[in-house]
């Protein structure tokens, strides 16, 4: 039987510790109970607000909003142009990874990622409690702890920048380096001769098959989507039921599935590190 799981992720870690800080531990406790017993019945986005329905004493559910300071169209800029030299940040960012170092980018260009208090913090509750935050506040803290736990791009939407718009813009970033370096490529292609090309025709060309599936060039990021496995599965997953109890068989498959993840992406930034 496994004794430990891994630890939560750094970035949920960080958002978690802005409840940490305040003060009344006993409301906290109220809310991580409402949290975990799914009295968050929904958390929506609209544009860079967090909507979120939250099931309280009365029959209605109390509805909840959730807003962070969010960055200008040039601030973006300036970020996606410093992610964009390197491709392990989008590799990490595609397999569900915070990068360990993407603070620093936004450091860089005069931004916080993550906010430093409650205060940064823009909430609201139409419960009657004048307290913030309030229990049902706090518990769509904690639900969005797990929220990033699966989707890190979940901060950068309340920073006023979606997955879909983060990804384009880095892509487009980097097709546009491409770009700069093809007419370089264009000119030394004119520049062969037709009989330095009738001369590579006739070089007998010898097979090594030891090294015939052995590429060393780096791939061309912007021909080459690189993702992790789409169904989620462990090897023992496909090959059925495990010979153990029920709980030490789904705490042994949960710390598989970690392990797995973890391959996946340390597989993918391996992959990616040549475009970096």
């Amino acid at each position: 039987m496994v004794d430990s799981l891994p630890q939560t992720q750094w970035w949920v870690q960080r958002w978690l510790e802005l409840l940490d800080s305040y003060r009344f531990k006993k409301r906290l406790e109220r809310a991580r109970i409402y949290a975990k017993e799914g009295n968050v019945l929904s958390i929506d986005f609209v544009g860079s607000k967090a909507i979120a329905a939250v099931q309280g004493s009365e029959p209605e559910p109390y509805k909840v909003s959730l807003t962070l300071s969010t960055f200008s169209g040039e601030d973006w800029g300036f970020v996606i142009e410093s992610l964009g030299q390197k491709a392990i940040f989008s590799a990490q960012l595609l397999a569900g990874e915070m990068p360990a170092a993407i603070e620093e980018v936004f450091t860089q260009n005069g931004l916080n990622l993550f906010p430093f208090t409650l205060g940064d913090v823009k909430s609201k509750c139409s419960c009657p409690d004048k307290a913030n935050p309030c229990k049902h506040i706090g518990a769509v803290y904690y639900q969005l702890g797990d929220r990033f736990s699966e989707d890190p791009f979940v901060i950068f939407q309340l920073r006023g920048r979606t997955r879909p718009q983060i990804l384009d813009a880095l892509k487009d970033f980097r097709l546009g380096q491409n770009a700069d370096v093809e007419p370089e490529k264009e000119q030394k292609k004119s520049t062969k001769s037709a009989s330095t090309t009738v001369k590579k025709a006739k070089t007998k060309q010898t097979l090594d098959f030891e090294k015939f599936w052995q590429y060393d060039q780096p791939l061309d990021p912007s021909l080459v989507v690189l993702t992790p496995p789409t169904d989620g599965k462990t090897t023992l997953e496909v090959l059925g039921q495990l010979n153990l109890p029920q709980e030490e068989a789904l705490v042994f498959q949960s710390y598989l599935q970690q392990v797995y993840t973890a391959a996946s992406q340390q597989a993918l930034m391996q992959a990616l590190q040549g475009g970096s």
